[in-house]
């Protein structure tokens, strides 16, 4: 049975930092294309962040340069980086396939304010 878990969200001010976490089970972790995306209230849920099984990452343009993606196999977890946060990061976030076939976690609120 396939479990994502996302954790290490907040609230936090604008161009702070922010560490996720998702921790992958019931996966071939270790060769899966993985991804983080995010949802914004009224907007449909975008991939922000994308990282193949040998480690080639993409972002989405709104975050390039601000976030990092990366995975530990060993630990089977997947990692989002985010600083030089801005209000148009809040959002949940949430961790998948880079094709998103898993079932959705709960998710991970981020919150970006003054």
């Amino acid at each position: 049975q396939v479990q994502l878990v996302e954790s290490g969200g907040g609230l936090v001010q604008p161009g702070g930092s922010l560490s996720l976490s998702c921790a992958a089970s019931g996966i071939i972790f270790s060769v899966a294309a993985l991804g983080w995306y995010r949802q914004a209230p009224g907007k449909q849920r975008e991939l922000v962040a994308s990282i193949t099984g040998g480690g080639t990452t993409d972002y989405a343009d709104s975050v390039k340069g601000r976030f990092t993606i990366s995975r530990d196999n060993a630990k089977r977890t997947l990692y989002l980086q985010m600083d030089s946060l801005q209000f148009e990061d809040t959002a949940v976030y949430y961790c998948n396939g880079r094709t998103p076939y898993y079932p959705w976690g709960q998710g991970t609120q981020v919150t970006v304010s003054s």
